[in-house]
């Protein structure tokens, strides 16, 4: 990215000079690829670290050979899913989803009644599809922190987003699952036979269609990534595993990562603001720079300092300027795309959205506002390619890597995937890959694990 150009060079000059440490040099970026490895490490070997690094117990991808029906329950926001996958030698014949409302009382009331509901929804579901007499497994999508015991437990750590129900945490979200199943009588043929997050089925559901995806990554409101680990590196594991066990699927949980203050060096005053006024203070270190959910709060707080100093929107009324937490990461897209196509047509409907009137906006201030999207976004490419060029160098595969991804922000965002291509090319020059966009994995992709767990399951009888 370009130092700003205005036709007020003076201007340009303290608005660059404020605005360069969000730029990341290569010894910076060096040491938060080697401190992500080492904390990979950590974790790995149960010492203390940011990262979760999570054994999850899923074995192995998707191998071609998945044959049934597969149900799959997606819980993660405010709308929960039901899936049914048909495959036929790994290849999707028939999908049917339905989707639920999880009411307000039930999301911050008590668990048994949260866990009633999914199982009433499930009924409802298998009763309409007419597949009540069918033996089904079942995939759980649990898109909260859980710590796995096998691939069919998972026990919450902690409520996230807008679920706050009693009775759960430090409980094993499959047992009361199964326990609310077994209450209603039509569903006593479905088993619940694994548990993932949406990242782990993202990686699933990539594989089902590249079979050389090792790593899936979400980059939405949130971001997260887990990549297929070698299992000698996993000292981690609560059940016993044969020795066919080569790799298992591990996540990450990136986001916490630098919680324990080992990459502050790359932290500017700006991201200090951010956080001290988000919700989870002092946490989630690594997705305040790179996610959804705060790069929209990260360029109204620049913007905010940029207009306090006198050198951003000088001829408008301050009170105009959005409030803390009002600014959308969507703008920070429709910016982008301005960017990217080198005009101002976007940028300047959202000022005037923002209630700023012509004469209040020049044209430096459209320049310095698409500067600021533009050197967010760039440092947000580059902490998520450093990440991936670690693991790509890890995996060090033979061959071309695929690394399967899903989220608003990747969608949405006009030039994160090239930036994020060109970044990891250039930190793993050896390493060739392909990033695959792969929707759905918190739906098809639990679907998928459950028919890997039903597989397993009947190898392991004969």
């Amino acid at each position: 990215i370009d130092p700003v150009a205005l036709h007020d060079v003076q201007r340009a000059a303290k608005i660059n000079q404020r605005l360069q440490r969000l730029f990341l040099t290569s010894q910076q970026l060096s040491h938060v690829a080697k401190t992500f490895e080492e904390e990979m490490d950590l974790a790995l070997a149960d010492k203390a670290s940011s990262l979760q690094m999570e054994n999850t117990y899923v074995p192995e991808l998707p191998n071609g050979r998945e044959t049934g029906k597969y149900l799959a329950l997606d819980l993660g926001g405010t709308n929960f899913r039901v899936l049914m996958l048909e495959l036929v030698d790994g290849v999707g014949v028939r999908e049917e989803v339905e989707h639920f409302v999880i009411s307000d009382d039930i999301r911050l009331g008590d668990g048994v009644a949260l866990f009633d509901r999914l199982a009433e929804c499930l009924e409802a579901f298998i009763v309409r599809l007419g597949v009540v007499g069918e033996r089904l497994a079942l995939g759980f999508t649990f898109s909260f922190p859980m710590h796995h015991r096998g691939i069919d437990s998972g026990v919450l750590v902690t409520w996230t987003k807008s679920f706050n129900c009693a009775g759960v945490e430090g409980e094993c979200a499959v047992r009361l699952l199964r326990e609310a199943i077994g209450r209603r009588p039509r569903c006593h043929l479905v088993d619940v036979v694994a548990i993932v997050n949406d990242t782990t089925g993202t990686l699933m559901q990539g594989a089902l269609v590249e079979p050389r995806t090792r790593i899936g990554m979400i980059l939405g409101t949130g971001s997260n990534a887990c990549f297929m680990e070698a299992a000698t590196r996993v000292h981690h594991w609560e059940e016993e595993h044969g020795e066919d066990v080569r790799s298992v699927c591990v996540d990450i949980e990136w986001g916490a990562f630098g919680d324990n203050g080992r990459i502050s060096h790359i932290r500017t005053p700006f991201d200090v603001r951010v956080d001290e006024t988000s919700l989870l203070r002092g946490s989630f270190t690594f997705e305040k720079y790179i996610s959804g959910k705060y790069l929209g709060e990260l360029f109204r707080v620049v913007c905010q300092e940029l207009v306090e100093e006198e050198l951003l929107l000088v001829e408008a009324d301050r009170k105009k300027f959005p409030k803390a937490w009002n600014f959308p990461t969507t703008n920070i897209s429709l910016i982008e795309q301005d960017n990217l196509e080198g005009g101002s047509r976007r940028t300047c409907a959202l000022l005037h959205e923002l209630g700023y009137v012509e004469a209040e906006c020049s044209a430096d201030d459209v320049a310095v506002l698409q500067h600021v999207a533009a050197v967010i976004s760039s440092r947000a490419s580059h902490l998520v390619a450093v990440c991936l060029a670690v693991l790509l160098r890890r995996l060090a595969e033979p061959h071309e890597t695929v690394i399967a991804v899903d989220g608003s922000l990747y969608k949405h965002h006009p030039r994160l995937r090239t930036w994020i291509e060109r970044h990891v090319r250039k930190m793993a020059p050896q390493q060739p890959f392909r990033l695959h966009l792969a929707l759905d994995g918190s739906g098809k992709g639990a679907a998928l694990v459950a028919a890997i767990a039903d597989r397993l399951k009947r190898d392991a009888k004969h």
